[in-house]
């Protein structure tokens, strides 16, 4: 197992691998030895836009990506939004564009990160302006996007369909190349 929570959040003692009984069975998760408090790891929802302005879809390079890596703007809900106004907040704060409009495309895993996307369309208008966490944008017409083979490139790719373009993937060599120097966590499988 592989968690960042090393300490419960009730007591302060350091959490240990321990076996307990749960719905479908025994279960080993990371628990505390003194109050018996369980740290679940739950999957984080994340939002992802694909964000359409001018006929053209948005994709950002994040400051910290490889140069050729550019990707769906998304972000983490903040506690009382709903999904929809998180991502019509995240693009307003990473691009400073207004959402006009919302359509969930659908939900996404990806396991790696322990998240589930859920990925929207919006159309958006108005001037890009590029918080500093992103690096660099780029307007794409719909038959020159290419998709990547993880969650958000796969919402982009559902989306494609429904706009009645048949999605082109990266190759292998290519996703490779466009992802060199991206820190993530190793795959588990």
């Amino acid at each position: 197992m592989n968690y960042e929570t090393r300490h419960c959040t009730h007591c302060a003692t350091a959490l240990q691998a321990i076996t307990a009984p749960e719905d479908g069975g025994d279960k080993e998760r990371l628990r505390c030895p003194a109050c018996g408090w369980t740290h679940w790891n739950n999957p984080t929802p994340v939002l992802a836009a694909i964000v359409e302005i001018g006929g053209k879809v948005l994709l950002a390079r994040n400051a910290a990506w490889p140069a050729k890596m550019f990707a769906l703007i998304t972000g983490f809900m903040e506690a009382g939004e709903s999904p929809r106004q998180g991502i019509a907040r995240e693009v307003k704060e990473e691009t400073d564009l207004d959402v006009r409009s919302t359509t969930l495309v659908g939900v996404y895993e990806f396991l790696r990160m322990n998240q589930v996307i859920i990925a929207y369309h919006v159309l958006a208008e108005g001037q890009v302006r590029l918080s500093a966490e992103l690096a660099d944008y780029r307007l794409y017409e719909l038959a020159d996007l290419r998709c990547w083979p993880a969650g958000t490139g796969y919402a982009l790719a559902d989306w494609l369909r429904t706009r009645g373009h048949e999605p082109v993937f990266f190759s292998a060599e290519e996703n490779a190349e466009r992802r060199r120097g991206l820190d993530l966590p190793p795959k588990d499988r």
